[in-house]
């Protein structure tokens, strides 16, 4: 284990610890390179192949290498959360999704996009306001792990239900 930001950052004394990581490379120069290249190969996927055939799959994989070689704890969660939403890329819709009632589709067709909303604000954010509440943050650490792990699959199941009743209202 790993502190991916190196000093001044004090992982005891600020939020994000430093943003932990791991790597199997005993040399941290090293594995600051794989974990760029390996980061801008996710993002090169997650943008322009993660619709083809295995696709999804690709991308569950890829932040699995992330996090084997210095790319973080959470981005490599993310990039897995996101793969599993891409093998359902040019997938049939569902008739209703996980056997929900209509009504409970309904409701998850309405909130879509704000939890991606919420969720990219959040990403984003915790830095501002972990610049001027880090203390509040330290103390309350598992809110972004809630967050974030909460709002990404809120979002994929929003995202999933709207398609089904948007398609559902075309036909009819």
């Amino acid at each position: 284990m790993i502190a991916s930001m190196g000093p001044p950052c004090e992982p005891e004394k600020v939020w994000n610890a430093c943003e932990p990581a791991m790597t199997i490379i005993p040399n941290f120069f090293i594995t600051g390179i794989l974990a760029l290249i390996i980061g801008i190969i996710v993002l090169i996927w997650a943008a322009a192949f993660v619709q083809r055939k295995n696709g999804g799959l690709v991308l569950i994989l890829l932040p699995i290498l992330m996090l084997l070689f210095g790319g973080g704890i959470f981005p490599p969660l993310i990039g897995i959360i996101a793969g599993v939403a891409g093998t359902k890329i040019n997938a049939p819709l569902a008739r209703q999704p996980m056997h929900l009632p209509g009504s409970i589709l309904r409701f998850l067709a309405k909130l879509w996009p704000w939890p991606l909303v919420i969720f990219l604000v959040w990403i984003f954010g915790q830095w501002i306001i972990g610049y001027f509440f880090n203390e509040f943050l330290q103390k309350n650490g598992y809110l972004s792990l809630l967050l974030i792990v909460g709002l990404l699959p809120l979002s994929v199941f929003t995202g999933y239900a709207y398609d089904i009743h948007d398609r559902d209202r075309v036909v009819v």
